[in-house]
């Protein structure tokens, strides 16, 4: 892939507006299918006030899939807290697959499964609240969810949405298995609509796999959308996905945010090296931040990875704009780069080989910093300001399956050059 660089403002200006003109008639003919709830509804729907930068949190799957009860969750609560997780920025706590009863109750609602959960999801909900966080929710637009043990939602939207609601649900992860054969345009709208009637800001995560070109819609009805197939634990599936999800960066914006999938950081399958690439690909692609393992057991190494808060500070920047490859020089070295607040660029430098360092350049025209400024460099990993200021070029030695991550702040023009 070439390199390209366009002037900041023509940059952000053509990111920031490309989804709206993209997905106008994807949103009419949607509107028109999914039916139900007034114009008012449809026109306030993306004013839920939610996800103006990209959700943070913690989701059961990815290190317990269907083995979840209310102990686990209430325990992961408090250790979420008790390791400072919270403070840092992760605040919402996700169950998903396999928390419901098999069937519905007779009078058609969806109920807790009576052994995992005895005390039901509103105490489950008011303890999460209690600390100060905020409780996720699983459904799919199917009759049956992709575990297949619990229902999905599928013509039953508005009762299910008003159960989450009274239940004091803040989010929903809503799921692609065992639909009907109708389209996604018309069954997560559906849902989207079900959730705004209810009156309650609830964070609706669509999770539809990237069909249907759904980052041309997404924004419409949703908070999040994920661009790709789930990920596992590995570094192929991880690159996979933020492959993908790169295709759709133009699509991102406050409030609307391209989903590659969860962290898979903790979960042993990768190395600590792998790790930080994991979660500095996820951060300068403004990507949702929703951790995947055992908080309960986490070792330092993977604590010092999810909380560093310059990482964070990069995805949770307000001005919103999704950071994107910019310059592949082979198929093992990469530059990934994006404008931040204050006239600021996040740049990250790849090495997607498996042996030998290499040098790694991000030049100027290709990461959108104008011709002749200089810039402090910022290794947001060692937390430490490189010496000297930088002009043109930046240049580093990153190691293999390694990256390193840098906030560059302009000090004006190059009265030193150096790459």
């Amino acid at each position: 892939m070439g390199s390209y660089a366009l002037p900041r403002r023509s940059l952000v200006l053509f990111l920031l507006s490309a989804a709206a003109v993209a997905s106008t008639a994807a949103w009419a003919a949607a509107s028109s299918a999914a039916g139900g709830g007034d114009d008012a509804a449809r026109r306030s729907l993306l004013d839920n006030g939610l996800g103006r930068t990209p959700q943070m949190g913690w989701n059961s799957w990815n290190h317990f899939g269907c083995n979840i009860n209310e102990n686990t969750i209430r325990s992961t609560v408090d250790a979420l807290i008790s390791t400072g997780l919270t403070k840092a920025g992760y605040t919402y706590v996700n169950l998903d697959d396999c928390w419901a009863d098999y069937q519905r109750t007779k009078e058609g609602y969806i109920a807790a499964d009576p052994k995992k959960f005895p005390s039901g999801i509103k105490a489950l909900a008011d303890y999460v609240h209690s600390k100060g966080l905020k409780l996720g929710i699983y459904s799919s637009a199917g009759s049956r969810t992709c575990s297949k043990t619990m229902p999905g939602s599928l013509g039953y939207e508005d009762i299910d949405a008003k159960t989450f609601a009274s239940w004091g649900v803040d989010y929903l992860k809503y799921d692609n298995c065992n639909s009907d054969g109708s389209s996604e345009t018309v069954r997560f709208p559906k849902m989207s609509f079900a959730l705004r009637k209810t009156g309650r800001p609830i964070f609706y995560s669509i999770c539809e796999w990237g069909q249907r070109n759904v980052a041309t819609w997404g924004g419409q009805y949703g908070n999040s959308w994920r661009t790709t197939g789930d990920i596992n634990d590995s570094w192929a599936s991880m690159l996979s996905n933020i492959d993908s999800n790169d295709a759709s960066a133009s699509y991102a914006k406050p409030g609307g945010w391209n989903d590659p999938d969860m962290l898979e950081v903790g979960n042993g399958g990768m190395t600590n090296d792998e790790y930080v690439v994991h979660i500095s690909l996820w951060a300068i692609a403004k990507a949702p931040l929703i951790i995947g393992c055992d908080v309960r057991s986490i070792s330092r190494e993977t604590m010092e990875i999810l909380s560093n808060p310059e990482v964070i500070a990069i995805n949770q920047d307000p001005l919103g704009v999704q950071g994107k490859k910019v310059r592949k020089y082979d198929n093992e070295i990469e530059v990934w780069a994006g404008p931040l607040s204050q006239q600021r660029t996040a740049v990250l430098l790849l090495n997607r080989g498996a042996t030998g360092s290499r040098q790694i350049t991000a030049a100027w025209q290709d990461i959108g910093v104008g011709p002749g400024v200089a810039v402090e460099a910022k290794n947001v990993w060692l937390h430490a300001t490189a010496p000297g200021r930088f002009t043109g070029s930046l240049t580093a030695e990153v190691a293999a399956h390694s990256c390193k991550l840098f906030v560059l702040t302009p000090v004006g023009r190059a009265s030193e050059e150096r790459s």
